[in-house]
């Protein structure tokens, strides 16, 4: 039986992501990932409310490490560079639990009622760092718009990390952010004389 409420929620948290693997996430039931982890159902629900947030536990931290480190950023950096700063820093979160991230993000690809709640906790996200771009005075529309561009960037750049992972997450990050930038730039100005 483990000891403390941590070490309860990590095993909760590694039974669900080896049943959801072997099972799926539809045929697996809370009574099984307690059995699994060793703990009575009951504790299960002391710690989740329910089956599918045990894979998204710790939203919350990074939610506030985010917001936090928007609110830190330097002074004189554009939205998407505030942005950048704190997705470099709260990326770590993710390295360090990558032998929990890569397959839990396998997990949520395949099953649609983790696809949706993933979206609403990306949602969630994505209307707090907008927030936290317009308390540093960013206007309400490109607050709002960098941080929809910022998630999905960061999206994209989390994929490229667990599909290559030869380079650090920071260095997908950086990519994913230079590509944004070329995207963005100007169409060069074709010479119509010729």
């Amino acid at each position: 039986m483990p000891r403390s409420g941590a070490e309860a929620r990590r095993r909760l948290q590694q039974a669900a992501l080896e049943l959801y693997r072997e099972r799926g996430f539809d045929r697996t039931t809370t009574a099984e990932i307690a059995a699994r982890a060793g703990i009575n159902e009951r504790t299960f629900f002391r710690h989740f409310p329910d089956k599918r947030e045990v894979l998204f536990d710790g939203e919350a931290d990074l939610r506030a490490a985010l917001v936090q480190e928007v609110a830190d950023a330097p002074d004189g950096l554009q939205p998407l560079g505030i942005l950048l700063c704190a997705f470099r820093k709260a990326g770590r979160i993710l390295e360090e639990n990558r032998p929990f991230s890569e397959p839990r993000l396998a997990v949520i690809a395949r099953t649609p009622a983790l696809r949706e709640r993933d979206l609403a906790k990306g949602a969630a996200l994505t209307e707090a760092m907008a927030e936290a771009l317009r308390r540093r005075d960013v206007p309400a529309g490109l607050a709002d718009l960098a941080a929809h561009t910022g998630w999905a960037t960061f999206h994209h750049a989390a994929q490229a990390w667990i599909d290559d992972p030869a380079q650090p997450l920071d260095a997908h990050l950086l990519q994913a952010f230079n590509d944004l930038h070329t995207l963005a730039a100007p169409a060069p100005v074709a010479d119509r004389t010729s």
